[in-house]
């Protein structure tokens, strides 16, 4: 079968190249989130691609697999290597063996005697494949073994690179498309080692049989390539028009995802139900699905009749081999024994070629993927952060922000503009105002997790990128308004906020007294011990006698883990917006009690709870507007005063 010919095939069922599958009549006019996503790139690469395209990219991504294999394990890279072409070397000898044994057998004489005569080749033959067999379990062993150092090594690599890049580069869709794309190719990665050794065994084989045909007789070659070489064609052909039916079928499948989620997930039962949504839901799964169902059958048609018609031209070659054999056999040019031996090699190499140009597919589409994994090694080096200082931070006299401005990624306004401040040491600080003013940007900055565009922000006189970052962390903790839900157990959630050690050796978490303590201050502690398993609760349903907490038991937690560093500066961003009264109080009594002895930031609507601040700071789109006490601001009937009258009036009757 010709390229154009299956080509033309594929077209016919996928459509055109760019829009396959976007005017799907059982799931509408596509909707704009649901464009073709970045997973199917290197599917829709392979799809575009002609065999030619695909064959000459092959000593590229070669290149790339046999480097990662060689640089994650070399040993177990050589052992594999020397396997397969032991394997290769084995296969030729027992093709050559077969033949002394078809000679034996063929020739004139008692048939006893020329079994007898065979029985030393029979004997090495069988010799030779125990011992391919023992390779072959040596080489998937060792295959195993290095497949998952790799993917240990490439996925870690990955993580070097998304835990060190700044803050700000997640603000960014180009970094969040990028890393995306990374992740996907770190999985890439592992396939492409193993279709590579996987297509170096089968090149290996292939040769292998190629040799023992040239040693029979050279003429056999030219028959076994007009054999083997149709049916090799239609495989890539094929595998060309599955990738262009999987693209066909992106936005059904993503459809079908999005009500897989809709319907087996808990967050969204409660609603289903209520709303009584079931049985819209799956008439929506029995369309989509029976389009899915219709386009698979169609593809088994199609590809079934390719396949027909390339064993068809498949079987012509071979019937010319068997013509030749016969012609060769007829004129007395190569005996009885050669031609059974080519008969063999000829079947051996049609199942090497085929599995072969499958494999030759596969890799194709992993090499796109990987390749957003390296691109992205590589251009994650403009998203890291400048190289930090070398001085240990001190404890905190004095923080001073000078002039400082911050804008995020794609916006045109700034967050932060021109803003002085100065915070002292056993202060407790309040910054107040609307949401967006920019509370939690500033307090972002002082905590070091951003870097401000213009300005300046100095711990004890000297700017922040002055000191060495771990020992400015460990004088710095902040409890942030959008705190993880870590899926480890309450203790260790807490423990979090203060380990020791580093990532290869492993860490240590602070004793439970202090645990407790921390919890304590954050009125978390009877809340844990009433758990089912107390500090050892695991705080995720996902795990065995998982518990889930609520969004105001999740903010103690928050909390407990800010109080156990104890550090000089403690951040609280909106530390009590979904606590009760009592917890509320409690909380800030801790802070309040903190006054003159640490320095405390504070983000708060509730304005109540920011009365006994030394300083409040009212900031509004960026800028600072106001400063002061509580009892000079509202003195001075600003912006601060008319907030806290808004809300003091909710607690007293309408007039």
């Amino acid at each position: 079968m010709t390229a154009t010919a299956v080509e033309s095939s594929a077209n016919r069922i996928g459509g055109d190249k760019d829009g396959i599958g976007k005017t799907d009549p059982a799931v509408g006019s596509v909707l704009p989130e649901l464009r073709n996503t970045l997973w199917e790139d290197g599917v829709h690469a392979r799809a575009s691609a002609g065999v030619f395209a695909v064959l000459g990219e092959l000593p590229r991504l070669l290149r790339q697999a046999l480097a990662i294999s060689w640089r994650t394990d070399r040993v177990r890279t050589t052992i594999v290597a020397v396997t397969i072409v032991a394997t290769g070397v084995l296969t030729t000898f027992g093709l050559l063996a077969t033949q002394q044994i078809l000679i034996q057998l063929f020739e004139a004489g008692p048939t006893p005697s020329r079994v007898v005569a065979a029985l030393p080749a029979l004997a090495y033959l069988a010799v030779l494949i125990v011992l391919r067999g023992s390779l072959g379990v040596a080489v998937a062993y060792t295959e195993n073994g290095l497949t998952l150092r790799v993917g240990r090594e490439v996925k870690r690599r990955l993580f070097e690179v998304t835990t060190a890049v700044k803050l700000d580069s997640f603000d960014q869709e180009a970094f969040a498309d990028d890393m995306e794309r990374a992740s996907r190719g770190t999985e890439a990665a592992v396939e492409l080692v193993r279709a590579t050794l996987w297509l170096v065994a089968g090149v290996v084989g292939l040769v292998a049989v190629v040799a023992a045909v040239v040693v029979i007789n050279p003429w056999l070659l030219v028959a076994l390539v007009m054999a083997t070489l149709p049916n090799a064609w239609a495989a890539l052909a094929i595998g060309n028009l599955r990738y262009r039916t999987y693209l066909a079928g992106s936005v059904r499948r993503r459809r079908l995802w999005i009500l897989h989620n809709l319907m087996a997930e808990r967050w969204s039962a409660a609603e289903l139900r209520g709303y009584g949504l079931r049985g819209f839901l799956l008439n929506q799964y029995d369309r989509i699905m029976g389009a899915e169902t219709e386009a698979h059958l169609r593809l088994g048609r199609h590809t079934t009749t390719m396949s027909t018609v390339g064993a068809a031209i498949a079987g012509v070659g071979s019937f010319g081999v068997y013509a030749l054999l016969g012609v060769l056999l007829y004129k007395g040019v190569i005996p009885l024994s050669e031609a059974a031996t080519c008969v063999i090699a000829l079947q051996a190499a049609q199942r090497s070629l085929y599995n072969v140009m499958h494999i030759v597919d596969g890799l194709y589409t992993e090499g796109r993927y990987f390749a957003d994994y390296t691109g992205f090694l590589d251009r994650a080096r403009d998203y890291l952060p400048p190289s930090p200082g070398t001085a240990a931070a001190g404890s905190l006299r004095s923080l001073g922000l000078q002039d400082v401005s911050f804008t995020y990624p794609g916006r045109d306004s700034p967050a932060i503009k021109n803003l002085s401040l100065r915070i002292d040491f056993g202060q407790t600080v309040a910054f107040v105002g609307e949401n967006g003013s920019g509370k939690s940007t500033v307090a972002a900055m002082i905590a070091g997790l951003r870097q401000p565009g213009e300005g300046v922000i100095a711990w004890n006189g000297r700017t922040l990128s002055d000191y060495e970052p771990a020992s400015l962390r460990a004088r710095i903790t902040m409890a942030a308004q959008d705190h993880c839900r870590w899926p480890f157990t309450a203790a260790t959630n807490i423990a979090l906020g203060n380990l020791s050690g580093d990532g290869r050796r492993g860490f240590t978490e602070p004793p439970r007294e202090c645990i407790e303590a921390a919890a304590m201050q954050a009125v978390a502690h009877d809340m844990i011990r009433e758990l089912p398993h107390g500090y050892e609760t695991m705080l995720d349903r996902r795990f065995a006698n998982g518990q889930d907490l609520s969004g105001g038991q999740w903010q103690r937690i928050a909390a407990a883990r800010g109080f156990l560093r104890d550090a000089d500066l403690l951040i609280m961003d909106e530390p009590s917006s979904a606590l009760d009264a009592h917890a509320e109080h409690a909380l800030f009594q801790t802070i309040r009690d903190r006054r003159g002895v640490k320095t405390t930031v504070l983000i708060t609507h509730r304005l109540a709870n920011v009365r006994h601040a030394d300083v409040i700071y009212v900031l509004d789109r960026g800028q600072l507007v106001e400063s002061g006490s509580h009892e000079e601001l509202i003195a001075s009937g600003g912006r601060y005063a008319e907030m806290f009258a808004i809300q003091a009036a909710g607690y007293h009757e309408p007039e």
